[in-house]
């Protein structure tokens, strides 16, 4: 399940993505437009600067903005830098314990196709192709 977290990090990315011609966004604007707490909004924002998706600049005038044009930002980099990982089940998740029953599972090979598809769908789909509808 994708958390709140990732969801309003797709929601900020949007929105800077439909208002990239105005160079520098500031928070209050976003918070308002997307209805989102300030506080709650920074933490995303953080992440998302410190990962380099998007640009930060204090001050007068300043505000973020996307580091990229719309078609370079795949939905699922979005999500996993803010999920941590889009794994359905634990087993799968990058730097997991080993199961015990790996050799044995007749459902890792279903799970790893699953994966398959989720990572496949969100990697597929770019900002620009949500802003213009492309689903």
């Amino acid at each position: 399940m994708i958390s709140t977290k990732g969801r309003y990090a797709l929601r900020v990315m949007i929105d800077l993505a439909e208002h990239q011609n105005d160079n520098y966004i500031p928070l209050k604007d976003i918070a308002r437009r997307q209805d989102i707490s300030e506080k709650y909004l920074e933490s995303i924002l953080k992440v998302l600067v410190t990962e380099k998706l998007l640009r930060g600049l204090r001050g007068k005038g300043g505000g973020y903005q996307l580091t990229r044009s719309p078609e370079e930002y795949a939905i699922g980099e979005i999500l996993e830098l803010t999920e941590g990982t889009l794994a359905t089940v634990a087993c799968l998740k990058s730097g997991s314990e080993p199961c015990q029953r790996k050799g044995s599972c007749r459902t890792l090979d279903m799970w790893k196709k699953y994966d398959a598809m989720v990572h496949d769908f969100f990697y597929n789909i770019t900002l620009a192709d949500v802003l213009e509808g492309n689903l």
